[in-house]
């Protein structure tokens, strides 16, 4: 048996709110897009900011996580890559590459401003001010 491995992991910022949607048997799919930045130095030595937007789709995500992720927060997606062809309305064959989610933890408060860094990270098992403080001047055993 051939062994592989499918796992992406991205942050970025939702590009739009979740889309939720019911199977026929009663599943939620949930949907979104976010923006990923890469950047580089140009030949000319300037920097260059390019982004990729990422199709996320997520199957049975909570009431608390639809609230959190909203258009232009800061989010951590971690999944796989898939891919599918459908037909649009003007009979075009298309192709989409697509994240299907297995983790989410949004990395801003719901009470945030887009755009600026939110200490209080969130993540399924608290946040960070669950985490004690360490005093620099405390000896460490190591």
């Amino acid at each position: 048996m051939a062994f592989s491995l499918n796992k992406i992991m991205l942050i970025g910022n939702l590009g739009r709110d979740v889309e939720t949607r019911f199977t026929n048997n009663n599943v939620s799919v949930s949907n979104f897009s976010m923006a990923t930045t890469n950047s580089y130095k140009g030949k000319d030595g300037n920097w260059v900011n390019e982004t990729t937007w990422h199709n996320v789709t997520v199957f049975n995500l909570s009431d608390y996580m639809k609230e959190q992720l909203k258009k232009g927060k800061k989010v951590y997606v971690e999944g796989r890559l898939t891919k599918r062809d459908y037909t649009d309305k003007e009979g075009i064959k298309r192709y989409s590459t697509d994240v299907v989610s297995e983790r989410i933890i949004p990395l801003e408060s719901s009470g945030s401003e887009s755009g600026e860094g939110d200490s209080n990270s969130f993540s399924e098992n608290g946040s960070a001010s669950d985490i004690p403080q360490v005093d620099s001047n405390d000896d460490l055993p190591f």
